[in-house]
């Protein structure tokens, strides 16, 4: 038996206050394990209620100068371990949310991401075929296409029958479907 251990609560504070290490350390003793088993029955977290704790009781003995104990040290040192639940608690849901909404943004962001590329590519590979295209059917298919001309446009521009504009879009077209099968209705 400590020779503080048989100090009231009151007479503890008053020499908690004063700066004794050892009215403290009989503080620590008294409360530790209780305060440990009030946190676990809400946490169930063996080392987030001793972090909790050891944070109370470390806090205590640094602000001793500052703390107003306007209930008994039990009462008090039982507030504050309820406080604290409730702040790692609350910030537990916080950093869920965003958590959450972080995952949310990164797989719309992949998501987009890869969509963009897969577009990309495709262009790529539909630009590669247009090209491949004979130089007249070529450039009469981009007119329509890319220039977003009408055959009637196209015809006057080039100098030659509307029916002739519409025939080799229909023949580009004929040939990038083969060409490209079910990809080229993706993009055009």
């Amino acid at each position: 038996m400590t020779a503080y251990s048989t100090h009231t609560d009151q007479e503890l504070i008053a020499l908690l206050k004063k700066g004794n290490a050892s009215a403290f350390t009989e503080i620590f003793d008294r409360y530790n394990g209780a305060l440990y088993i009030h946190a676990f029955k809400r946490l169930q977290d063996r080392e987030e209620c001793r972090d909790l704790v050891q944070d109370l009781l470390t806090t205590l003995w640094l602000k001793r100068d500052e703390i107003n104990f306007t209930t008994t040290l039990s009462g008090y040192l039982y507030m504050s371990v309820r406080n604290k639940i409730f702040n790692l608690l609350s910030k537990k849901k916080l950093n869920k949310g965003y958590i959450s909404a972080i995952q949310q943004i990164a797989e719309e962001g992949n998501i987009t991401t890869d969509h963009l590329a897969r577009q990309n590519q495709l262009t790529e590979i539909i630009d590669r075929e247009i090209t491949a295209l004979p130089t007249r059917t070529r450039e009469i298919f981009e007119l329509s296409r890319k220039g977003f001309l009408s055959h009637k446009e196209i015809a006057q521009q080039l100098d030659i029958s509307e029916q002739t504009v519409k025939t080799t879009v229909n023949n580009a077209l004929k040939i990038l479907r083969v060409k490209l099968g079910s990809m080229f209705f993706l993009v055009v």
